[in-house]
């Protein structure tokens, strides 16, 4: 073909889209065949068998593929060319279009916050796992790794812990074993999780229900304690060992028998009613009140009816001993008696947890476990109001003022207040290490509650977040310290701050038919309440965010002195 016939226009069949341009080899019709969206395109070299390959993003370039590099001319490279800009040993620093902020994962802070951080990232941010713990050649059984999984979170969520702790606590199980791209979700009674192992294999997905919850914090110990040896890369735990110590840890008895239960909750109800300016007989009354309920709170439990009449009853053996006792014409302050009996039934840690979850973004968990805080709310109310209308048609004159004045002596609202704390954490099955220090931190929220309202004037629900913040604080600071859940810190210590006196004089006040103050004290007791809640997160996120304790130094020290 000569020079001429090569420059002869082509007619419009020869120019037609479907026409490989001149210079291109058209494929053969026999390979010509539909592909996946995932094969790799022609002309691309396919990396060669048996090179070692690590985790990559799904977006990264895979090893092996020849990537045409930027222009050197300065001329505009192909639409698949590597930026001037890009390196590949920092894109990390690379922020995407969506605004994700760049997060450093620091292994000298504890797993709950490493952990937590990557939740809050989406699957497409989160850095590679690394191992921790060692499995054979073929890789760790997923199912069984799914299992443990969520029967740690199972123990977690029946033991009290928040939402957002226990997907911390399941997505580091995961992440321990290498499995990546885990996604675990917690609603009030499922857990689930969910692993894909890559974007072309099917998800394996799990779930299990949580029937039954009691608060028992020395399971929920042992069960961090099991998490934390699991993220630590010098304690490597088989999967085999994991079930073992977890057996253990559900067949473990309670540290404390019934009977030491029975009198911590007169002890609790005996020491709130002295805080509310009770005598020695009122501390008594309350006591025994107290026992009798959670009696008889027992006996419902054992013939298998639902939390609501549990609390119901339990409510109703405080409340008669005061309104006896005003019928007696006793010199007793019957309204402390009856504040008393009321301390020992509210359901304080499961209102913080649920705003604690509404404050982390689980909504619906947190609706669920308000619901439930309002349901044993109204059966407390129940129990109270039946006694209390009885009374008021025996002629029983309750003066709702008599509960208002307090101790003179200070050193007897700290001593009671200390008191308190330490019979409620008696009743959450804490470890004996840890009722100490949850009896001082009690000690120290109502000294500075005392200080900042009666002292200062200042209102009693600005009071409670100050108080319940540094509750919160020093929590945290002592959960850091030795690696374990900060609620043993917590939730005994908020217990001279809960609302009794503000409930009892709402409900008397609907009794007495004065609606309109008895609403007035129900809506100072949800004040309260909340404040209770929100200072006490505030203070454990204060804490993670501007404080540093528990290094990795310190770990490693602290396993050496457990024989690690």
């Amino acid at each position: 073909m000569t020079d001429a016939e090569d420059r002869k226009p082509q007619s419009d069949e020869a120019r037609s889209a479907f026409t490989p341009p001149a210079g291109v080899a058209a494929p053969a019709e026999a390979e010509s065949s539909t592909t996946s969206e995932f094969a790799v395109p022609r002309g691309l070299a396919v990396p060669a068998t048996g090179t070692e390959s690590e985790t990559t993003s799904e977006f990264a370039v895979p090893d092996g593929l020849d990537v045409p590099p930027p222009p050197s001319d300065g001329t505009e490279g192909s639409a698949f060319s590597t930026p001037s800009t890009y390196s590949a040993k920092q894109t990390a620093a690379f922020t995407p279009a969506s605004g994700i902020p760049l997060v450093s994962l620091a292994k000298d802070v504890p797993w709950q916050d490493r952990m937590r951080t990557m939740l809050r990232m989406p699957v497409t941010e989160r850095p590679a796992p690394e191992p921790v713990q060692r499995h054979d050649e073929t890789g760790p059984a997923v199912p069984r790794v799914l299992d443990l999984t969520l029967r740690i979170g199972e123990l977690l969520l029946a033991g009290g812990e928040g939402a957002e702790d226990v997907e911390a606590a399941m997505f580091a199980v995961c992440r321990s074993y290498g499995l990546d791209r885990c996604e675990p979700n917690v609603t009030f009674t499922l857990l689930s999780i969910s692993h894909q192992p890559s974007l072309v294999d099917d998800p394996v997905t799990a779930s299990r229900t949580v029937r039954r919850r009691s608060p028992d914090y020395t399971r929920l110990a042992a069960v961090y304690q099991l998490v934390d040896d699991l993220s630590d890369d010098e304690t490597h735990v088989s999967l085999e060992e994991a079930y073992r110590r977890l057996a253990e840890i559900r067949r473990n008895r309670h540290p404390y028998p019934g009977w030491a239960l029975t009198v911590a909750s007169g002890l609790l109800a005996g020491a709130a009613s002295v805080l509310v300016g009770g005598g020695f007989l009122v501390f008594v009354s309350a006591a025994v009140g107290a026992m009798l309920g959670d009696r008889l709170a027992w006996l419902c439990a054992g013939r298998g009816l639902p939390e609501f009449y549990q609390f119901t009853v339990a409510a109703m053996p405080p409340a008669a001993i005061g309104v006896a006792l005003t019928l007696a014409h006793a010199d007793v302050k019957a309204s402390a008696v009856i504040t008393g009996g009321l301390f020992a039934l509210l359901p304080g840690r499961a209102l913080v947890a649920g705003v604690q979850d509404g404050l982390t973004g689980f909504y619906i968990t947190a609706s669920a476990r308000l619901l439930e805080v309002l349901y044993f709310f109204v059966g407390i109310v129940a129990g109270v109001l039946t006694v209390l209308y009885f009374g008021v048609q025996l002629g029983a004159r309750l003066n709702p003022d008599a509960a208002l004045g307090v101790s003179d002596d200070p050193l007897w609202q700290i001593a009671a207040s200390m008191v308190l704390s330490l019979a409620f954490a008696v009743l959450l099955q804490q470890e004996r290490s840890t009722v100490l220090m949850a009896t001082l931190n009690g000690g120290v929220a109502w000294v500075v509650y005392g200080a900042m309202h009666y002292t200062g004037d200042i209102s009693p629900v600005v009071s409670t977040t100050a108080a319940a913040g540094l509750v919160g604080l020093f929590g945290q600071l002592l959960a850091r310290y030795r690696f374990a859940s900060a609620l043993p810190y917590t939730t005994a210590a908020i217990g001279p701050l809960l609302p009794g006196s503000a409930t009892y004089f709402g409900l008397l006040g609907i009794a007495q038919n004065e609606v309109e103050s008895g609403l007035t004290s129900l809506t100072k007791a949800v004040a309260l309440a909340m404040a209770i809640a929100i200072g006490v997160n505030l203070g454990s996120e204060i804490s993670r965010i501007f404080l540093r304790i528990g290094s990795a130094e310190k770990r490693r020290a602290a396993k050496r002195t457990r024989g690690f």
